[in-house]
């Protein structure tokens, strides 16, 4: 089984990670190589693993996006970029020649799996959907390119698969697929990151870079609901870039057009020295490892996905927004809010603050939870077994 598997991370994010973890617990079964859209951590853990891995700058893509104008911009920019990119389409197809499957780590790579199916005989593309695309017409064509691309789709959840048939519509082909969790692993003897004072404040983490719909900012506003019950023994931790675009409504834009970031948002708020703003990290287990809780307050309803597996692997009660419990289950695994409520998150974390016992309870159910359903060596077998149907059954 010969495999080139397309990153566009290079370590920098959730997919880059579960890919890696994928192709670790092969365990050579597969003849793998990785080629990243950027250079980055990752690439020294694929050495580390024996798995060819390199850096190809110039891997167009596009994901649809929630603003018609930011699209239109986004498209542009992804002509643009394939245009650019006919050196690396070229090599890309010479190496495909010798695969038995391409696997495409993002959606966002829509542009090259058709490219693939039509120019390289005998190849079968197959895609991991990771994201819920923003309904819209934009959606609706990078689902539709995905599904004519795709000899095979694996989804991380079912609510991915929901949302990808939603922009299919009615009569739109759905290619072989599987439902196949995100690996998560502990990692045994984690140090607790430095950067965090040991203080005896209850330390929340975030494992995000800024986006509107990851609802970051929210932290600010829980904070705040603590500050104002008089509880300043809680820690926010938040790892990742916290860049805000200008185009952001209220405060959050005016100080984005001010030249500040959320940290300056936080100060404006007067939580500054509630909530730390650790930029990247190359370690989020150090965060982790320094924290009691991990807090996702999306404004997706999405509480799933690479940050919250890793937290409740790693013994971490989460903290989220929306109404799939796979993962977070409220009082069971983490708290889980139907709809965001900055106040009533406070109080919970307040008596979590005063009965650490509880979040004792909860980290062994999250763990042993994710423990059966993210299992590194029955995942990584469910992946390779489907790659191997996929190349068995001929091009469909």
């Amino acid at each position: 089984m010969r495999v080139l598997c397309l990153d566009i991370e290079g370590g920098f994010g959730g997919s880059s990670r579960s890919l890696f973890e994928s192709l670790r617990h092969m365990r050579g079964a597969a003849a793998a190589e990785v080629w990243c859209a950027r250079a980055g951590p990752v690439l020294a853990r694929y050495a580390e693993i024996g798995t060819p891995a390199r850096a190809t700058p110039g891997m167009p893509r596009f994901t649809a996006l929630p603003r018609l104008s930011r699209n239109l911009l986004a498209l542009a920019r992804y002509g643009r970029d394939w245009l650019a990119a006919s050196r690396f389409r070229a090599e890309l197809a010479a190496r495909c020649a010798d695969a038995d499957v391409v696997h495409l780590n993002h959606e966002s790579l829509h542009g090259l799996g058709l490219w693939l199916r039509a120019r390289v005989p005998g190849v079968h593309v197959c895609f991991h959907l990771r994201t819920m695309l923003p309904p819209g017409p934009f959606a609706r064509w990078q689902s539709r390119r995905v599904a004519a691309a795709a000899h095979g789709v694996v989804y991380i959840t079912e609510n991915e698969r929901a949302r990808f048939l939603a922009h299919l519509g009615p009569g739109g082909r759905e290619p072989p697929w599987r439902m196949i969790h995100n690996i998560a692993v502990p990692v045994a003897g984690a140090s607790p990151s430095p950067a965090i004072p040991a203080d005896g404040r209850l330390v929340v983490a975030c494992l995000s870079n800024y986006a509107w719909v990851r609802g970051i900012d929210r932290v600010v506003d829980i904070a705040r609901a603590l500050r104002d019950m008089g509880r300043r023994d809680v820690l926010f931790a938040v790892a990742g870039d916290m860049t805000l675009p200008r185009s952001l409504p209220g405060e959050l834009g005016a100080t984005a057009r001010a030249g500040g970031d959320l940290a300056a948002h936080a100060r404006r708020m007067g939580v500054d020295d509630m909530v730390m703003f650790l930029g990247h990290v190359t370690d989020p287990e150090s965060v982790l490892a320094a924290s009691h809780l991990l807090v996702k307050p999306t404004r997706e309803a999405n509480p799933w996905g690479r940050d919250i597996i890793e937290a409740l692997v790693a013994g971490r009660p989460v903290l989220s927004v929306g109404g799939y419990d796979r993962f977070v289950e409220d009082g069971a695994t983490g708290v889980l809010q139907q709809q965001f409520d900055a106040a009533a998150m406070a109080r919970r974390i307040a008596r979590l603050a005063d009965d650490r016992g509880e979040i004792d309870r909860m980290a062994c159910a999250g763990a042993a939870r994710v423990a059966a359903l993210c299992d590194g060596p029955a995942r990584a077998a469910d992946l390779l077994g489907f790659w191997r149907e996929l190349a068995r059954r001929g091009d469909v």
